[in-house]
């Protein structure tokens, strides 16, 4: 039999997201939409534009051009304030004309200068036309736009999202700092710790980038179509446009950078795509971690209500959070590997890899954005069980033969006599099997010890096994 025909549903309107970021996980990314879009892309290339338009006649870089007064520099800044959908759809319809992003800009915006609302009576904006764009190449405003975009997604989304996962960890590593956990070493079991400690070393780590992060640089150039000032100088060559594009950088809260080719360099780039994959990949530690505490039965999931775990085995609580963090952060992880490492080459004054790779830092900010809001999903539907974690603990007892061992070596140095060969006294003891306490005292009682001493390790058990780790809970401030 002849298969129907199937509607297309790439002809759906609106359309059907072609990724998960834009459909299944949009309302996680959302915020990122504002910054790191094609439409935040333009609008920030408009605001570049305007904010040039009044530096230039701010300073009196051109002779002859008007200043402009401050209801039209009003004007112009809320035409970049209230860039909408409408105006979107109306840049767009440039664009197919023109056939070059920036250049929509430009004559987006000219539009706006001949057509001046009638409330600010007399005014000059008809005559700076020719200023929008003045002496620039489309990097000028691209590395500026992109400079601005990512400036704002970091410090307005990211970050903020990040710092309040890492205060997250934090606060429950401080609420268990005390409780005691087994831990494990290549997977066998080692010297006792508490899972405050453990937690509050993830914490500190992941603190320690975003530290990094919060101090990278955001660079942006403004000199032309290969960084000499030719057409500037061409144009009013007169003026210190070397000052006057340091200034406008500076103005727009980013750091110049004075020597570049056609494009700014975009090292800074690739130093906070390197911070943020590395946050990236502790915080992947810290999912896979706790996946394994949930495994062992240190952490117990708390049902959602009506939520299902598996499609066929009703008692299962998957600890998916985590797992999807994993993924995403992977996905991200290496989008900004793949940013870091093309965007810091360009051949000789300019070429146009760097255009698209660009386009791709939102969907590397979302996968990472998507993790960290799983995570903190599955912390906060996380409870301790206190009786997994002291049966473990009472389950080996042979992980005292280290303080054992250890006391017998230090009174051994103070001359006690009989301490000789510890460690391989403790081996033969302990290894491959499993100990009793009433066992381990018995041992400790036999060896000759001094009475404090028997009489310290006699009363340690691995539950208090766990030396400073609950003070160490404190370096996390």
């Amino acid at each position: 039999m002849p298969t129907p025909a199937r509607v297309s549903l790439a002809d759906v309107v609106p359309p059907i997201a072609l990724g998960p970021l834009d459909g299944r996980y949009r309302p996680a990314v959302a915020p990122l939409v504002d910054h790191l879009s094609e439409a935040a892309l333009n609008r920030e290339r408009l605001h570049v534009e305007v904010e040039w338009l009044i530096h230039l006649t701010s300073t009196g870089a051109v002779p002859g051009a008007p200043a402009l007064s401050e209801a039209e520099q009003t004007y112009l800044r809320e035409v970049v304030a209230t860039f909408g959908p409408e105006q979107v759809t109306e840049l767009g319809e440039i664009e197919k004309v023109t056939v070059h992003d920036v250049k929509a800009v430009e004559y987006f915006l000219k539009r706006r200068l001949a057509a001046a609302p009638e409330q600010l009576g007399e005014t000059v904006l008809a005559e700076v036309g020719e200023l929008v764009h003045f002496a620039l190449t489309s990097e000028d405003v691209n590395n500026l736009s992109y400079a601005l975009m990512v400036r704002g997604a970091v410090w307005q989304v990211w970050l903020p999202a990040a710092t309040q996962l890492v205060e997250q960890v934090a606060t429950l590593a401080r609420e268990q700092r005390a409780q005691p956990m087994l831990a494990l070493t290549h997977g066998q079991p080692a010297t006792p710790t508490t899972l405050g400690k453990e937690l509050a070393v993830l914490a500190h780590r992941l603190h320690r980038q975003l530290t990094r992060i919060a101090c990278d640089e955001f660079l942006g150039k403004l000199n032309g179509a290969t960084g000499t000032y030719g057409a500037f100088l061409a144009a009013v060559p007169g003026t210190d446009w070397q000052q006057v594009s340091r200034t406008f950088v500076e103005h727009l809260g980013l750091t110049w950078n004075p020597l570049t080719t056609q494009i700014e360099s975009h090292d800074w780039q690739a130093e906070l795509y390197a911070d943020v994959a590395r946050f990236n990949r502790v915080l992947h530690n810290l999912a896979t971690d706790v996946w394994t505490y949930i495994s062992r039965g240190v952490f117990t999931q708390i049902p959602v209500p009506g939520a299902t775990g598996s499609s066929t085995m009703p008692h299962k609580v998957n600890p998916i959070r985590f797992e999807n963090a994993e993924a995403n952060l992977e996905l991200s992880s290496a989008l900004l590997d793949t940013l870091a490492s093309t965007l810091v080459t360009s051949r000789l004054q300019r070429d146009l890899t760097d255009s698209t790779t660009q386009r791709n830092i939102g969907p590397a900010f979302g996968h990472s954005l998507l993790a960290i809001d799983n995570v903190r999903r599955g912390l906060s539907g996380l409870a301790v069980s206190e009786a997994t974690l002291a049966a473990e603990l009472d389950a080996n007892w042979e992980v005292l033969a280290e303080p054992v061992q250890s006391a017998m070596r230090a009174a051994s140095v103070a001359g006690v006599e009989g301490m000789a060969n510890p460690y391989e006294r403790l081996k033969e003891l302990t290894r491959g099997h499993r100990l009793t306490a009433d066992e381990m005292r018995e041992f400790i009682g036999g060896l000759g010890l001094p009475d404090d001493v028997a009489a310290r390790l006699q009363a340690l058990s691995p539950a208090t096994y766990t030396g400073l780790a609950a003070d160490l809970v404190d370096h996390l401030g």
